[in-house]
């Protein structure tokens, strides 16, 4: 089994994870909505990842809704000590399975109150603010209101950290003048670099920055580079690509998710790989304005 030690640790919060851990986003229905369509296979992955050493695994009660936290504690309750759940609140499903802004502060303490008791757990580790002003990527708005109902929610006990999903640099620094923020999650991955002075900027203060769709999203990267660079050294695409996001910087942790075991151990093998500089070289261009044609 794939020691994933190897990929190093970050503090995420006043915890220390492994750098390679576990979206649980896929684990629902299709769109993200309703049941799985294999209930035990769902349960068997999340063992699994546990078992392999991820002690990161991130989820939202909105995810189904409340699908993939009810998975989570049906397959791992009571927790390994070193296990950190995040999970995120901002939006809610509507019948239709369309994601809807979920701002106010009743609806976020009825977000909080919904995890802790589909995770069954007395408070949450970490809980990202998921910013909802933009369709398709981060857009200005402030978020004092929101962040600062949820830093309420934290003095209560319920929530021990607080991240940011969605957010601009603006936002980000205006949300630092309202609570501690211990995390970003924002859209990243080899070709989706709009977030590069802002990894290393938080790199520099000690943030984490955990990029969700880390392999492409609903549509997986696809690039002769990275094809190239995988062939050479016996990886797959998508190794390639999470083995160059361990080596982008020491801040980024890793949730890549699947609801299938062989994906899982694939993914989880990125840990072990050593991209050459000329390799790392040659994915650099990818995602950048001035690649060559």
């Amino acid at each position: 089994m794939t020691d994933i030690s190897s990929a190093g640790t970050f503090a995420l919060g006043d915890r220390t994870v492994k750098r390679l851990g576990y979206g649980a986003m896929q684990l629902a229905g299709p769109g993200v909505f309703g049941p799985p369509q294999d209930r035990d296979g769902a349960l068997a992955v999340l063992r699994e990842a546990a078992a392999a050493g991820v002690d990161h695994i991130d989820t939202s009660d909105f995810y189904g809704p409340h699908i993939t936290n009810q998975l989570i504690r049906t397959a791992l309750h009571p927790y390994p000590d070193d296990l950190v759940i995040v999970t995120k609140l901002g939006a809610r499903r509507g019948e239709d399975g369309s994601w809807n802004p979920a701002f106010s502060a009743e609806e976020l303490a009825g977000a909080v109150h919904d995890n802790l008791r589909n995770l069954g757990v007395d408070v949450i580790e970490v809980v990202n603010l998921r910013v909802m002003f933009g369709i398709h990527g981060p857009a200005e708005g402030s978020i004092e209101a929101p962040l600062t109902a949820l830093a309420e929610l934290q003095r209560q006990g319920l929530v021990r950290h607080i991240g940011l999903s969605n957010v601009t640099a603006k936002q980000l620094a205006q949300g630092r003048g309202i609570a501690n923020i211990v995390c970003v999650q924002n859209h990243y991955n080899l070709a989706h670099r709009g977030d590069d002075a802002l990894i290393d900027d938080l790199a520099a203060e000690g943030i984490a920055y955990v990029p969700f769709f880390p392999l492409g999203g609903f549509t997986p990267l696809q690039s002769t580079e990275l094809s190239d660079v995988a062939a050479r050294l016996g990886a797959t695409p998508m190794q390639v690509a999470l083995a160059w996001l361990l080596r982008r910087a020491p801040n980024i942790l890793l949730i890549p998710g699947t609801s299938s075991l062989g994906h899982l151990r694939e993914n989880l093998a990125a840990a072990d790989l050593e991209l050459p500089q000329d390799a790392m070289a040659a994915l650099d261009w990818i995602g950048t304005t001035d690649a060559p044609a």
